[in-house]
C-alpha cells in the first residue's frame, strides 16, 4: 500500500473537537508521579530494547518453530525475577508478576513468531534465517511486552495485583492462542481482563481502536441448490442475489487503500467511507456434486451482526422467488473468529492513555479496517474481556513504513519506548479498578 505523507500527518494531529467525551476525561485522579517513573523507566533501558528488538529480527522463526525466540523470552523473564512457565501450546511462554498484594489481575499478551519472505530486508540487521523475516511486527510486539515487564517489575513496590505476560506462538496460522488454550492456559492463569497490541502504518506515537469489531467481519457463505435441467439460470440468479448483497460502489473510494488514514474519510474521521458497508469477493465458484450445485462467496461487513443477517436475507429472497423449490440451504462454510473488544474496557483504556499521554496521541476509530484476517487474540476475548489496540510504527518523512506483510515493512523503533510507556501506564490504571 501506498501512503499520502502529507494525509497522514494531517490525520495523526486528529480534530480533538471530534474526540468522543469517554475518551476527552472522567475526572478522575490519576497519580502522575508514577507515570513518570514509567517514563524514567523506559527511558533508561530503550537502547536495551533496542538492541533485543534486532536480535529477535535476525532470527525470526515460523510459526510453531519459535524454540529460540522462546528461550529468548523465559531468560529474560526470568532475570526479572518472574515466575515462568514454558511449552505452554508449543513454545508459548508466560511470565508473572505477582505483587503479592490484593488487586486486579490482567493479562496482556504478545505474538512471537515470523513469516516466509524471499523479499530484501529493509534494515542493516539482516534476518540470519534464509527465507524468513519478521514483516509483521512480532519482533516489536515481543520487544514491547519484554519492556513493559522490565518497567513493571521494577515498579512492583507500588502496585497492587498479577500481571500476566502471555507470549503466544504460532499467530500467523492462527493455531497458538487455541493451542494454549487447550494446553491449559486458563487453568494456571485467571485474569479478568486481557489486552493486546499490533503495528499499525499510522504515524509513531499513535495508538487507535474502538469498541466492538475493530477489523471488519469476514465470512464464507455457501448456498446448496437443487441440480436441475435449468441450472444455468439458477447459478446465474444466485451470483447475482451474492453480488447484489454489496453496497459499495465498484468506483468508489473506499477501494483505495491510501483512504484509510484519510483526514476527511479515512478510520480516524465521524464521517469515514469505512462503515455500513457489505463487500462480496467476485470470485464466485461453482460447483455439482451429484444432485446438488453448491455455491460460494466470501462476504465482509462493517457490522459484527451484519452478516448472520445477510444469511437471513438470502434464505427470504429464495423462499420468495421462482426458485423456492429448488432451495436447499445457506450457511457460513468458513469464519474467522472475530474480535469483539469490550466496550466499557475499550473506553476506560483510551481515557487512562489520553489523560496520562495526551488526546494527541489517540486516534479512535469510527470504522472498521476491511481486512478478513484479524488476530488469533479473538480466541482469548471469547474468554476474557479485553481489548485490542493499533499502534503506529511509520516515519513517513524517512520513508519507514510499518504496513504488515508488505516486502518493504519497516519499523520506527521509537515506537517501542511509546509501546512501553502507553501500555505500562494503562495497566497500572487498570489494577486500581
Amino acid at each position: 500500500m501506498i501512503l499520502n505523507k502529507k494525509l497522514v500527518k494531517v490525520v495523526c494531529v486528529i480534530q480533538l473537537a471530534f474526540l468522543p467525551c469517554s475518551i476527552l476525561g472522567q475526572n478522575k485522579i490519576i497519580d502522575t508521579s508514577i507515570h513518570k517513573l514509567v517514563q524514567e523507566q523506559t527511558n533508561l533501558i530503550f537502547d536495551s530494547l533496542v538492541k533485543i528488538r534486532r536480535d529477535l529480527h535476525m532470527y525470526p522463526e515460523l510459526a510453531e518453530q519459535e524454540k529460540r525466540t522462546s528461550k529468548t523470552i523465559a531468560l529474560y523473564l526470568k532475570s526479572l525475577g518472574l515466575e515462568v512457565h514454558t511449552h505452554i501450546g508449543g513454545y508459548g511462554v508466560v511470565g508473572i508478576l505477582r505483587t503479592n498484594k490484593k488487586g486486579k489481575r490482567i493479562a496482556w499478551r504478545t505474538d512471537i513468531d515470523a513469516l516466509e519472505s524471499n523479499h530484501p530486508d529493509v534494515v542493516n540487521f539482516l534476518s540470519k534465517n534464509k527465507g524468513l523475516r519478521h514483516i509483521c511486527g512480532h519482533d516489536v510486539h515481543t520487544t514491547i511486552a519484554l519492556g513493559m515487564a522490565k518497567v513493571l517489575t521494577s515498579l512492583k513496590d507500588s502496585l497492587t495485583g498479577t500481571v500476566y505476560f502471555i507470549f503466544q506462538p504460532a499467530e500467523e496460522n492462527w493455531v497458538g492462542a487455541k493451542a494454549m488454550i487447550n494446553d491449559g492456559l486458563l487453568n494456571l492463569i485467571d485474569p479478568e481482563e486481557i489486552y493486546a497490541l499490533h503495528i499499525a502504518p499510522m504515524s509513531e506515537g499513535i495508538i487507535s481502536t474502538k469498541s466492538r469489531n475493530p477489523y471488519a467481519d469476514y465470512k464464507g457463505i455457501e448456498v446448496t441448490l437443487k441440480n436441475t435441467e435449468e441450472k444455468d439460470t439458477l447459478i446465474n440468479y444466485t451470483k447475482e442475489l451474492l453480488l447484489n448483497l454489496q453496497n459499495i460502489a465498484a468506483d468508489s473510494k473506499f477501494w483505495d487503500n491510501r483512504n484509510l488514514l484519510d483526514p476527511n474519510i479515512g478510520l480516524g474521521s465521524p464521517n469515514t467511507i469505512f462503515k455500513d458497508y457489505v463487500t462480496v469477493n467476485p470470485k464466485i465458484t461453482v460447483k455439482e456434486t451429484g444432485n446438488e450445485i453448491s455455491i460460494k462467496a466470501y462476504l465482509s461487513a462493517e457490522k459484527d451482526t451484519q452478516l448472520e443477517l445477510t444469511l437471513r436475507q438470502i434464505k427470504e429472497k429464495f423462499q420468495n422467488s421462482e426458485y423456492a423449490t429448488q432451495y436447499i440451504d445457506s450457511k457460513f462454510y468458513y469464519e474467522t473468529a472475530l474480535m469483539l473488544n469490550d466496550e466499557k474496557l475499550t473506553s476506560a483504556t483510551l481515557s487512562a492513555i489520553s489523560d496520562i499521554y495526551g488526546n494527541e496521541n489517540v486516534l479512535p476509530l469510527y470504522g472498521a479496517i476491511p481486512d478478513g484476517r484479524g488476530d488469533d487474540f479473538a480466541f482469548f476475548q471469547r474468554e476474557i474481556p479485553g481489548v485490542y489496540f493499533l499502534l503506529g510504527a511509520s516515519d513517513f518523512e524517512k520513508g519507514i513504513v510499518s504496513m504488515p506483510h508488505s516486502p518493504s515493512f519497516g519499523v520506527d523503533e521509537n515506537c517501542i519506548k511509546s509501546g512501553v510507556n502507553f501500555f505500562s501506564s494503562m495497566i497500572i490504571e487498570r489494577l486500581k479498578y
